[in-house]
């Protein structure tokens, strides 16, 4: 029986954790090859690669600053010359500075908005001609329940994730007529290591806003991303996929 992604070259920035890793994972099973990035998580990124692999997977790991367009065009060029083809782009590489507006830093707001706003724009203009040239391709760019409700403390990380949002949708204007789709999603409260650390109340006061009473599996968030990469979306661009249980009805 034949996968969804047999065959196709994929690459996942912030790929070993959380959401990251369920979406690597998930291609993968998909029959995906799969490169992806990571900025320091080193023996995390050689355990995924070793499972990868074990399990007879292709996969590629690149250390690298998702905030850095030098690196972002190494990670995508080699995909392409080893692969032969570059066919998703899934730019999931975030950070949080939480803070009001009144003690944020300058260094908080730029580190934020690099990581999460200016990495979907290297990753993107990396693809932008390959993807082109094969008048084929898929970018799915990660934004979040925030950039589109905002929330007290997130100025840094709202901004940033709404303008994902804005960015996604002209790129999805410009590459459309070369057979490129550019989605978003944008997930509510998931239950990661980052979210774990919350306290009971905190975890409680955030749930009692989702209609569906539980939050969300970074397989839930997965699942949203390949359904976006794949030919049964051919049809969609520029639109933003809502995985938050109800939060932003």
């Amino acid at each position: 029986m034949s996968k969804r992604f047999e065959n196709r070259n994929v690459l996942v920035t912030g790929g070993t954790r959380g959401i990251g890793r369920a979406i690597v994972e998930r291609f993968a099973a998909e029959g995906a090859n799969v490169a992806f990035t990571y900025r320091s998580s080193r023996e995390e990124a050689d355990a995924l690669i070793a499972s990868l692999t074990g399990q007879g997977f292709k996969a590629k790991a690149f250390q690298a600053d998702a905030a850095d367009f030098t690196a972002a065009e190494t990670a995508i060029n080699e995909v392409v010359t080893d692969w032969g083809s570059i066919d998703v782009v899934v730019n999931n590489a975030g950070i949080t500075r939480d803070g009001l507006m009144l003690r944020m830093s300058q260094d908080d707001f730029d580190a934020v908005v690099g990581t999460n706003l200016k990495s979907v724009f290297n990753y993107a203009k990396a693809a932008y001609r390959p993807m082109m040239k094969q008048r084929s391709g898929r970018i799915v760019n990660m934004s979040s329940v925030v950039g589109v409700m905002g929330n007290p403390g997130q100025t840094n990380y709202a901004a940033s994730k709404a303008g994902i949002i804005g960015f996604s949708k002209s790129l999805a204007k410009e590459l459309g007529a070369r057979g490129v789709t550019v989605n978003v999603v944008a997930p509510g409260y998931v239950e990661t290591d980052m979210t774990g650390a919350l306290s009971d109340a905190a975890r409680e006061a955030m749930l009692g806003a989702v209609p569906v009473g539980r939050p969300a599996s970074p397989d839930d968030i997965a699942s949203a991303v390949l359904f976006l990469a794949s030919d049964e979306a051919s049809y969609i661009t520029g639109h933003v996929l809502h995985v938050d249980g109800g939060l932003a009805m």
